[in-house]
């Protein structure tokens, strides 16, 4: 009896090996079915923007421990605001309009206005659904808008302690239906960018520069906050309120990336697929250490300290820098395109307050400036300068400029502005008459 069973497992065993030993030329390369493959995608496109949509909580930590706590909880408000704002935005407008398939309105530069999307009936079969070799139109659908929601959240933190809350939201309204959709779909819904060969892997500019680009606009109509320049251009320190939270916000970003640069590659249903999205998590992360190493030694170097802030700005750079192109890069590569997106916040935070540009959470120097160096530092794979150049100056002047005509506009109806009492008191008390830190005087 245990002879006869130790030689079937002895054959069981010696069968599983055999299976297992099979020559590269001997394995089918199409291990999946074309089932597998939807059912594949539509995983990586679901588990990315689970962890995207997780970045909105990065966000608000990061922005309720970088501004005053006086200004927390209108902080906090603004970021499930916007994010509401944007998953409605998106599905009645939004989402058709960065990706018309065959019904641009104006070829290659505007899509259908209005055309809301519909998602697959429940329980569908082959058949209803047809193409199945991409990914579920609920999947791809909620993938997209987390990136969406990220371009508003970007202009969130800069126009932060002295912005009323209800500007800020119809401005997110028409940033997520209609601006970011426009510009995105120039290149990801094959528009007139993709077909001159611009390249924008996970969107380092098609996201983050254009909402810096929102930022911007809004810092400069809006003006700084009161007492942070002084008249002999001095800058008075306005420090965050709670740097464990800034710092919590940053790692909650830090893994959210993950899911923002390897959901971009779009497919999970190949052995080299899968590879890719293995290799694009390993650069987003060492492009994150990068930069976050670049600026803690140059803030030591400059300022004889090291700057956490500008540390934590420096991970959040480098993470920008490498949304380009995540895929192409070696390790060490991936590196250095980081570090210098790091060393770009060290020197242009400082730069933008000499400009008396006030950005609460150097969101304009971290998305912005670092977005533009991680667009053109595609190139080194591969990419065309000129067509770099063009893509980025294009989709940051469109929304500069239409964001600036936009914050005007808001000014002039309803005043974007609080009073000088209400920003001094705090905007937890004039906007919402309620305190972060009820317990503890207001700074």
């Amino acid at each position: 009896m245990l002879n006869s069973i130790k030689i079937s497992l002895t054959t069981l065993a010696t069968f599983m090996m055999s299976s297992l030993t099979l020559s590269a030329e001997e394995v089918n390369p199409d291990l999946v079915s074309a089932h597998g493959v939807f059912v594949l995608n539509t995983l990586l496109f679901l588990i990315g923007g689970f962890l995207v949509m997780w970045m909105a909580a990065g966000f608000a930590m990061l922005e309720a421990g970088l501004v005053r706590s006086k200004n927390v909880s209108t902080q906090l408000t603004k970021n499930i605001a916007l994010f509401s704002i944007a998953a409605i935005a998106y599905y009645l407008i939004g989402f058709n309009l960065m990706y018309p398939g065959d019904g641009w309105l104006i070829s290659g530069w505007l899509g259908p206005i209005f055309s809301i999307t519909g998602l697959e009936p429940v329980g569908a079969s082959v058949e209803q659904i047809g193409d199945i070799s991409y990914a579920s139109v609920g999947s791809d659908f909620f993938f997209q808008l987390m990136f969406c929601a990220t371009t508003a959240s970007i202009v969130s933190g800069t126009i932060a302690e002295r912005m009323k809350l209800w500007p800020f939201l119809i401005f997110t309204v028409v940033l997520t239906a209609f601006l970011y959709p426009i510009e995105a779909s120039w290149q990801w819904g094959q528009g007139w960018l993709y077909e001159m060969g611009f390249s924008d892997f996970a969107g380092s500019t098609l996201v983050h520069a254009a909402g810096a680009s929102a930022a911007l606009a809004g810092a400069l109509v809006l003006g700084p906050r009161l007492g942070k320049y002084k008249d002999d251009g001095t800058v008075t320190p306005m420090p965050g309120s709670n740097m464990p939270l800034a710092t919590l916000g940053t790692f909650i970003l830090w893994l959210g990336w993950f899911g923002f640069n390897g959901g971009s590659q779009l497919a999970l249903g190949t052995i080299g697929d899968a590879a890719d999205v293995s290799r694009i998590f390993t650069n987003t992360n060492t492009a994150a250490a990068g930069g976050a190493l670049a600026a803690l030694i140059l803030t030591q170097l400059m300022y004889k300290k090291i700057d956490l802030t500008m540390v934590l700005n420096g991970a959040l750079a480098g993470l920008v820098s490498i949304t380009a192109e995540p895929l192409a890069p070696s390790i060490g590569g991936a590196t250095i395109i980081g570090a210098i997106g790091g060393a770009i916040v060290v020197f242009a935070v400082p730069l933008f307050d000499k400009l008396k540009i006030d950005d609460v959470v150097g969101a304009i120097s971290v998305h912005g400036i670092a977005g533009i160096w991680g667009t053109i530092a595609v190139v080194f794979s591969g990419g065309s300068l000129i067509t770099q150049i063009i893509g980025t100056v294009s989709i940051c002047a469109f929304v500069f400029v239409l964001s600036l005509v936009i914050w005007y506009l808001l000014d002039a109806v309803m005043g974007i502005r609080v009073s000088e009492e209400d920003e001094l008191n705090g905007l937890d008390t004039s906007e919402l008459g309620m305190d972060a830190y009820p317990d503890f005087s207001k700074t």
